[in-house]
């Protein structure tokens, strides 16, 4: 990996085998990125990125100043997020196997005696994860009849540079766990951005037409993901 330092603004730059030049600015401190095709040389590439520095600076700007949520402490009476809809955790502490239950308003979360604020989390995420395997087959099954398309396999994990990744090759999807927090527009859209991969490879104005056809109301739902407060693990896509 090669370095572009221009002013107070370091610039990772990666070449591979792309035909385009493609420009990133991940949270959360705004670091910058260039994927640049192996046939460009650094020059090249430094003249792009200083033709884009208005853009950078925009868009450093608009992550640091976007709002953040608080390290949770996994105590009662703390606001914790399900499918974009607000609850109240409620810790109860019970000789049983942990578990997490929602009850009206509330995230009951059942654990033993001494269970430590990692633990907690642990548990909290499992649950989500298991949430978000209910939830995918069906919307992958409706998106597969109307793109016309098959999803082989898909996964959830943590991931700190995207919302999703799809693997063309053997058709498989991968969803960031942080999803589980966000509204379900907001991962039916991410859901279909990776599966409209499987019919092209690149954001492109191909892409573009394939989103806008079968999901007109994307914009609107990028543009709520990327609103919406984050932790210090996520960022726009």
């Amino acid at each position: 990996m090669e370095h572009i330092v221009l002013g107070d603004i370091s610039i990772d730059v990666v070449q591979k085998h792309i035909k385009n030049v493609h420009l990133s600015v991940y949270p959360p401190a705004g670091r910058v990125r260039i994927s640049a095709p192996l046939r460009m040389d650094l020059e090249t590439i430094k003249m792009f990125a200083i033709s884009k520095m208005g853009w950078i600076k925009k868009k450093q700007l608009k992550i640091r100043s976007q709002q953040r949520e608080t390290p949770r402490e996994y105590l009662s009476r703390e606001s914790h997020f399900f499918l974009g809809k607000r609850y109240l955790l409620k810790v109860v502490e019970a000789d049983a196997k942990p578990a997490v239950t929602i009850q009206h308003e509330t995230l009951l979360l059942q654990v033993r005696k001494g269970t430590s604020l990692e633990q907690k989390h642990i548990i909290l995420q499992d649950w989500q994860r298991q949430q978000l395997r209910d939830i995918i087959p069906t919307f992958i099954s409706i998106w597969e009849e109307k793109l016309n398309v098959t999803v082989a396999e898909f996964g959830i994990k943590k991931m700190r540079t995207r919302w999703g990744t799809c693997n063309r090759k053997v058709g498989r999807i991968w969803i960031n766990l942080e999803l589980a927090r966000k509204p379900l527009e907001c991962l039916e859209y991410i859901i279909v951005h990776e599966m409209v991969h499987l019919l092209e490879r690149n954001h492109n104005e191909v892409f573009v037409a394939l989103m806008d056809k079968h999901l007109p109301s994307w914009r609107q739902s990028k543009e709520k993901l990327n609103r919406m407060p984050i932790s210090h693990t996520e960022w726009n896509y």
